[in-house]
């Protein structure tokens, strides 16, 4: 199967911090708290479905600078092509995620001028793509437009959303065939909003991230809420929903069942979370099985 992947590279920071909120405190000292890898939700997804054996074809901005040579060096080293990134960046994106004992985790995103960036219908060949992932950042604006309009499959993540008519994210949830978030922020129950998002945007499939309670399916017919992993290890839950999405593409690709892909999706998040950094602990699609029926079981 090959993905057209669309999105943000980063570097991104992580730091154990003792709980939230943080108290002020002059210095602390983290043994092995702190830690830093290639991530962003292009990386992120990218990763994923290399680890699950797609053929990923990559498309983001960096700078010429060393984060962006760095990012560079870690496609390489996982098979990632760099053939469709732009290095017209003044500098490299840059995160820092703190994180506490029980997972939860709060991120600061420095996108630098990426939010400026634009690509247009004849700036990306989709047209031998099978699925274009294409995450909720500006340039990808007329990027998923295209793809609708070319009748490829489109799927976006639009992460915290609290209003249907969101302005940021209604190019992408009017475009997108499949529609993704998280139930962090919203106003009403995940069975409620999904209607709503629904009614106004008639997704193929809509799902609903929540956590530790699992994730929530609506196809149009019938909502279906698959549990979270029982007893899982939580070490830092950034990149859970970048993990969930990917699995989900990946399965859903193969058979068109979106309820089987999305329980492989949460097995495949759960396995995840149980390393620290949001592009680390993606397992390959044979042991994601061997999981599968362990839990199951």
């Amino acid at each position: 199967m090959k993905i057209l992947v669309s999105g943000l590279l980063n570097v991104e920071t992580t730091v154990a911090v003792k709980s939230f909120p943080i108290e002020y405190y002059p210095i602390d000292y983290p043994f092995f708290g702190i830690n830093s890898n290639v991530s962003g939700v292009g990386f992120n997804i990218s990763k994923a479905l290399k680890a699950l054996g797609d053929e990923v074809r990559l498309v983001s901005f960096l700078a010429d600078d060393p984060e962006g040579e760095r990012v560079k060096n870690e496609l390489k080293m996982n098979g990632i092509s760099a053939d469709s990134i732009c290095y017209n960046l003044k500098n490299t994106p840059v995160s820092t995620v703190l994180y506490d004992k029980r997972g939860r985790r709060q991120i600061y995103c420095d996108l630098k001028d990426i939010q400026e960036q634009t690509l247009v219908s004849g700036d990306v060949d989709m047209s031998d793509c099978d699925i274009a992932a294409l995450c909720n950042i500006n340039f990808n604006r007329e990027l998923i437009k295209t793809a609708k309009s070319q009748g490829i499959l489109t799927a976006t993540d639009v992460h915290v959303l609290s209003d249907p008519d969101d302005e940021y994210n209604r190019d992408f949830m009017e475009n997108a065939d499949i529609l993704f978030m998280s139930d962090e922020k919203l106003p009403c129950d995940a069975g409620e909003f999904i209607t709503r998002i629904y009614n106004r945007y008639r997704n193929r499939i809509i799902v609903i991230g929540m956590g530790d309670r699992g994730a929530m399916l609506f196809d149009g017919k019938r909502k279906v809420t698959i549990p979270a992993c029982k007893n899982v290890k939580v070490v830092n839950t950034v990149g859970a929903g970048d993990a969930l999405f990917s699995a989900f593409l990946h399965f859903y690709s193969k058979d068109n069942n979106a309820e089987q892909a999305l329980r492989k999706a949460v097995v495949f998040a759960g396995i995840k979370i149980g390393f620290n950094g949001a592009s680390v602990g993606f397992c390959g699609e044979d042991e994601l099985l061997l999981h599968c029926e362990r839990f199951s079981s």
